[in-house]
Formats: C-alpha cells, sequence, structure tokens
C-alpha cells in the first residue's frame, strides 16, 4: 500500500505539497470519480457529537474519497495516525469494499482543509465509528462504478465481475474497463438513494486478514515525518518563558541580556514571552539569559497528601447502576470484605513530545501539529488569534504516541500566535520537561468498595465508589443482585480538584476501576477459599465474559489454585470500547529487593469482527507492555505546584529488559460489529499483577504502581 497521507513526503516544497484546499487537491488527482456520502448510525452519532460541539455539520460529510485517473484510491479521514494502525485498517475496509488492492489505496488524515470534520482520535472510536461509514462508501462506490461500466460494456450490471479494479464481463474476461478508465476526464458528484449493502464475512478478501501496517517500514528506517521534522524557509524556533510551578504568576522579566544575542526576536504579549531564533541552541539560550521573578504557588499538595484532599474536596455523587437492596445484601453476606483502593498521577509519556510548526501566508495560517483533535485545534487557533476557522488549517503528521495526552494543544496555539507576530514560520518543540509540566495527567483517584458473599462464593452484596477516577470500567459486569456504583466528581469543576491539569489517559478511569473490582474479587475468593477463576465464573452470566475468561485460562494451562498458593499466578477480567478482555498474569516477587518480574502474561480478546489481526495483536501487546508502567513503577512525584518529575531518570517508564512471554487468544466474531482494540488490554494489567502479586507472596498492594518500596513495606507488615 503507498499510502502517503502526506506524511512520508519531502518537506521542502511545501507549497506544492500541503497548500491545497478540496477542489485544488482532486485537480491535483487528475479529476476522476468524487464520491460523497451519508449513512447509517456512526453518521447519527458524529452529527450528535458535531452538535455538541456547537458546529455545523457538513451535508457531504462522513467520509470522502476520490478515484483518479490513474486508478489510485485516495481516502481522506478525520482520524489521524499516532501508532495504533489505523493507517492500514482503514485502507483494508475501502480496498475491500471497492474490490481494489490494497497497494492501490492512499491515506489523507486529519487534514482539515481536505478532509471531513471529526471529534478526534481517541476512545477506540476508530473502527466501531468510522468505519462502519467508510466501508458503506466503499459499497456505495463499486456500484456507481459498476453502473458506468455497464453503460461502457454494453452489458447488465449482474453480469460484470471487479477485481483489482478492473470491472470484467464474467462470459468475455477480455471485454473490461479499468476504475481508472471509467474515471477519466470526469468529476462526478453523487448521492445514492437507499442503503447499500456492505459484504458478509464470507465475501472478505482483505478484511479479517493479517497485514504488515504499512508505516512500519517508514518508522523504523527513519523516514516518517513528524512535527518537529518539518523544517521551513526563514523558520525560528521558539522558546518560551515557563512558571516554575502550576500556579506561580509571572511577576516580571528583564528580557535585556537575551535582547542582546544577534538574532534573536523577543516576544511579548499578554502571558505570552518567548525568543526565537534560527538556531534553537541559541534561543535556548537566549531564554536562559531572562531573569524573571514568580509569585509561590498557592497549592499545598503532594503525591503524599493528594488522597485525603480527593475524599475530602466537595463533590457531586452520581448513580452510575444500581440494583436490588444494599441492606437485603448485607443481610444475605456471611462473608464481608471492605477495601479502599489508591491510584496516583500518571504521565502520558509520548516518545514524541509536543510540537508544532506554524506559518501563515496573507490572511491564512496552516500549522502542522502533533494533535489527536486536528479540528479542535483548528478553533483554538482562530479562536486565539481573532480570525474565522476558515482561515486556519490543520495538518498533523504521523504522532509518536498520544494515549489520550495529545488532545491538550497549547503548543499549536502558541506556534500559531507567534508566527502571526513575527510573520515567520515559527516551530514550538517541548522539551521533555516541558512535556511533563504541561501533560494532562490521568487523575489521581481513590476507591472504596464493601462486597459481601456466600461461603459458597455466590456474591449478594457490592457497593463501589470511585473518587475523581471517572465512571468508565465502574459499571459491573458480574452478577451482583444487590450492588451500587457511585462515582463522584468535583462539584466545582475538575480543574479545583486537581494541583494542575488532568486528562484522559489510554481507557480512562477504566484502569483505576478495574484494579480496584478485579482486586476486591480475588481478597473475596481468598477469603472463602476459593479458586479465583471459579470464584468468577460463579458469578458470571454475561458470556462473552465467560467465553473469553474459559479461552485465556485454557490457553493459560490453568489448575484450581487457593490463594496465596506460592505460584505467582493473578486473574483479571475487563470491558472497555466495547471489547471483552481476560488477563492472566505470572510473576515473581524478590523478597529481598521487592521487585517483581511479570514472567508471563495470557490475554484473551473478544472484539467482534477484527479488521486486521496483527494489527489488532500488536496493539494488545503495546497495551500489555505499557500497562507495566503504571503497574509497578510511574507514579507522578509534585510538590506545591512544582513537578518533580522533569525526565525519565526519575519517573520510569518500562524497560525492554521487562518484556514478559505473552500469548494472545483473539475470540473471532465475523459476524459480529467489530469493536475497540487500541486500549482493552491495558486495562487488567494492574489488577493480573496484583492479584499474582498476592499468590506469590501472600501479600495485598491496594495502591499503584506497586514498586519495590511498596512491595518491602508490606512484606515488613506481614
Amino acid at each position: 500500500m503507498k499510502s502517503e497521507n502526506f506524511l512520508d513526503l519531502d518537506f521542502k516544497d511545501v507549497k506544492s505539497s500541503f497548500e491545497l484546499d478540496r477542489r485544488e487537491f482532486v485537480k491535483l488527482l487528475g479529476g476522476g470519480l468524487l464520491l460523497l456520502f451519508t449513512v447509517g448510525d456512526s453518521f447519527a452519532y458524529m452529527q450528535e457529537q458535531q452538535r455538541r460541539r456547537g458546529g455545523e455539520l457538513p451535508t457531504d460529510f462522513n467520509a470522502f474519497l476520490h478515484i483518479g485517473e490513474n486508478g489510485r484510491v485516495t481516502c481522506f479521514t478525520g482520524k489521524i495516525e499516532m501508532g495504533q494502525g489505523v493507517i492500514t485498517s482503514l485502507a483494508q475496509e475501502l480496498a475491500d469494499e471497492l474490490d481494489v488492492s490494497l497497494d492501490s489505496v492512499d491515506m489523507v488524515m486529519g487534514d482539515t482543509d481536505l478532509c471531513p470534520w471529526d471529534m478526534g482520535t481517541f476512545g477506540s472510536m476508530t473502527t466501531r465509528f468510522f468505519g462502519p461509514p467508510l466501508r458503506a462508501a466503499g459499497a456505495e462506490a463499486k456500484k456507481i462504478l459498476l453502473e458506468m461500466a455497464s453503460e461502457k460494456l454494453k452489458k447488465p450490471v449482474n453480469q460484470l465481475i471487479v477485481k483489482d479494479g478492473i470491472v470484467s464481463d464474467r462470459l468475455n474476461k477480455k471485454n473490461n474497463v479499468s476504475y481508472a478508465q471509467l474515471a477519466k476526464g470526469k468529476k462526478i458528484e453523487k448521492h445514492l438513494k437507499g442503503k447499500v449493502e456492505v459484504k458478509t464475512p464470507k465475501e472478505f478478501k482483505i478484511i479479517n486478514r493479517p497485514f504488515t501496517r504499512h508505516d512500519s517500514k517508514l518508522k523504523v528506517t527513519g523516514k516518517a515525518k513528524y512535527s518537529a521534522d518539518i523544517l521551513l524557509p526563514e523558520m525560528l524556533y521558539a522558546k518560551i518563558l515557563r512558571p516554575p510551578a502550576h500556579g506561580a504568576k509571572l511577576i516580571n522579566a528583564d528580557l535585556s541580556e537575551a535582547k542582546k544575542i544577534e538574532g534573536v526576536v523577543v516576544v511579548e504579549e499578554k502571558d505570552l514571552i518567548a525568543v526565537l531564533h534560527k538556531y534553537p541552541d541559541v534561543a535556548q539560550r537566549a531564554l536562559e539569559k531572562i531573569k524573571a521573578n514568580f509569585s509561590k504557588s498557592e497549592s499545598t499538595l503532594d503525591d503524599k497528601n493528594i488522597f485525603d484532599h480527593l475524599l475530602k474536596f466537595p463533590h457531586e455523587e452520581r448513580k452510575v447502576a444500581e440494583k436490588g437492596s444494599l441492606k437485603t445484601g448485607e443481610e444475605n453476606s456471611p462473608v464481608i470484605t471492605q477495601g479502599v483502593y489508591y491510584d496516583g498521577y500518571k504521565a502520558h509519556s509520548p516518545i514524541e513530545p509536543h510540537a508544532a510548526v506554524a506559518k501563515i501566508e496573507g490572511k491564512k495560517i496552516t500549522v502542522w501539529g502533533s494533535t489527536q483533535n486536528p479540528f479542535t485545534a483548528k478553533e483554538e487557533v482562530a479562536n486565539a488569534l481573532g480570525i474565522p476557522s476558515d482561515n486556519v488549517r490543520l495538518t498533523p503528521p504521523f504522532l509518536g504516541g498520544g494515549f489520550g495526552g495529545k488532545t491538550m494543544n497549547r503548543q499549536i496555539v502558541e506556534a500559531a500566535r507567534l508566527t502571526k507576530i513575527t510573520g515567520k514560520p515559527v516551530m514550538v518543540n517541548y522539551t521533555r520537561e516541558e512535556e511533563f509540566f504541561y501533560d494532562a495527567f490521568r487523575p489521581a483517584a481513590v476507591v472504596k468498595i464493601k462486597s459481601g458473599c456466600t461461603k459458597e462464593g455466590k456474591i449478594n452484596l457490592w457497593d463501589y465508589q470511585v473518587y475523581f477516577a471517572g465512571e468508565r470500567g465502574a459499571d459491573p459486569f458480574y452478577d451482583l443482585p444487590n450492588s451500587l456504583v457511585r462515582a463522584y466528581n468535583s462539584a466545582r469543576g475538575e480543574q479545583n480538584v486537581h494541583p494542575f491539569a488532568t486528562g484522559p489517559w489510554r481507557a480512562p478511569g477504566n484502569n483505576t476501576n478495574t484494579f480496584a473490582r478485579e482486586s476486591q474479587m480475588d481478597i473475596m475468593a481468598a477469603k472463602i477459599g476459593m479458586d479465583p477463576v471459579e470464584f468468577r465464573l460463579k458469578n458470571l452470566k454475561d458470556k462473552k465474559m465467560i467465553d473469553v475468561l474459559n479461552a485465556a485460562a485454557k490457553k493459560f494451562g490453568w489448575k484450581n489454585i487457593k490463594p496465596p498458593s506460592g505460584k505467582g499466578y493473578g486473574v483479571a477480567l475487563g470491558i472497555d470500547a466495547g471489547t471483552y478482555v481476560a488477563m492472566i498474569a505470572k510473576v515473581n516477587v524478590n523478597k529481598d529487593s521487592g521487585n517483581v518480574k511479570v514472567e508471563r502474561v495470557v490475554c484473551a480478546q473478544d472484539m467482534g469482527l477484527v479488521i486486521n489481526p496483527e494489527g489488532a495483536a500488536i496493539q494488545m501487546e503495546g497495551c500489555i507492555m505499557m500497562g507495566l508502567g503504571y503497574t509497578l513503577s510511574e507514579d507522578l512525584k509534585f510538590k506545591n505546584g512544582e513537578i518533580l518529575d522533569k525526565n525519565f531518570d526519575t519517573y520510569e517508564i518500562p524497560r525492554f529488559e521487562w518484556l514478559p512471554k505473552i500469548e494472545m487468544e483473539i475470540l473471532h466474531k465475523e459476524d459480529e460489529p467489530p469493536q475497540g482494540g487500541g486500549e482493552p488490554a491495558i486495562v487488567t494489567v494492574g489488577a493480573a499483577i496484583a492479584n499474582a502479586i498476592f499468590d506469590a507472596a501472600g501479600i495485598r498492594l491496594n495502591q499503584m504502581p506497586m514498586n519495590p518500596d511498596r512491595i518491602k513495606a508490606a512484606l515488613a507488615k506481614k
């Protein structure tokens, strides 16, 4: 697949590569067939999302594809590629419905001038919500082309077949015409009335087949372009004065020494003080010359007292789920268990820090930025500059990881402001310290659970309260006849409770909720001396979850145990983005050092129809590896508004040497709708390892990360 997506182009000739509107782009592709389409429930869903954001949904929204005279197919999507592999899987869906080769599909992603509006790339929603209308578009385009071919070949449509973009008479294969020949010299805009049928699983040739990701070679060879790789003529690198702590206010700044450095441009505008130079190291030297005084932050919070603060802070209650009576449940539960679980702030830590390059020409400003939501970023730039949004273009190159952290677009707005002020192209590229300081961290949270069961293992009581993690993953999937689930959020707005910005972090909230729920499940099982897999099966009626648990247990070779057995086995279940997950981990606990070595992880997953099994497996592996970080080491340190972790020397993310043996079992359900794949497997990692640590060493940890200090402290109390 030659899917340029404008991501592997040479940026030397930026004007010819980027500065095109939709009409000009179509001309560049050489006319051809232009298809606009509007179909299905996914369209209605996205319409609602657009309404909530106050935008106007164009009538031709949902997808936009072009078939050129050269026979190549261009797919336009508002989604972006940040490592999840949709640059390949979306192309698979379109290629299969059109009956063209995968290699003939080019992807254009996230360009706000060329692509249909999109809410952003997050929540594992690309395949679930954009995939169905994209497939419908391919089916619709194919129907149009068959009608055109019927006229050309003088044969009825039902006598024609298509293979690799060639339409042939099934009775005379030499009588054929290509999509390229049908589109040549023509520009056809057409809506088809009525429902267009997409292929059934039996008809798939490309969907549900494993394909190596198109961007893999570009990335491993260093040819892939990221925002910080863009070099424009006369471009200036910006370094911006930052406060030492969140809540600190600038009192005054002496810029005189910075102004003395030759070639440095100094900018002062409202809250923005920046120095710019054609060389980044000179700009950095100028920044260091600024003498600035800031007020102290008023925050008294740190990573030690944050949990007490959360529980005392004024909050609002929302009932997530309610069934039966807690009083009845407690009366029928001879075994009562209470637990409190804690989870600190986590950084997103993408390999690529936030970066943006902005260029202004006339009334038009173009920004190349690392963002998961280019259309939102476009509006942010327009608002900051006080210009019409039509005068702003966002075009994201590849992103070097996002995980929810690149929905904040500060660097894009800063680059746009500076290019407007200076009239020059400007790059804002965060240092790792800036990346940590301005991250929208996964929020710290507390979960309280009171549960009860019979001595035979039937759960009758489930009283669940989650503070500030959110409710994703809190709604129970177990059979709980007497249950109440409550979520507590700030009554004053979320950013008032936290000392800095917080936001979505790969499967937001579900990691915390699954850690608490599945730890509590194991505690109950251990109390009554029951095998943790048997205990879960006894309290499950959901067939999907039963199936994934049995699949994981079978692949692992699970034998009945009564924790703590000393074997180091732990199990956890979860649901995220419509996907069911069962995970079993084997760990070794070094009782002298407190180190935990995860030796083996088995993960079974039911995600409905799998578009690209190879891509799905890669995402599962990535989730498991990333999950080791929040489980075992990642714990943001801060005090009085200051972020104490400034790089990876103190904030420890997973290392290659941590990699366990990973075995996966995907339950293929070709007749069911596809579900999310980029996040589900991460939600069960913390709980599976916590339960495995208990089985190995007999210690129960109720706070993540379960680092060596906490392991040793728990062992000392044993």
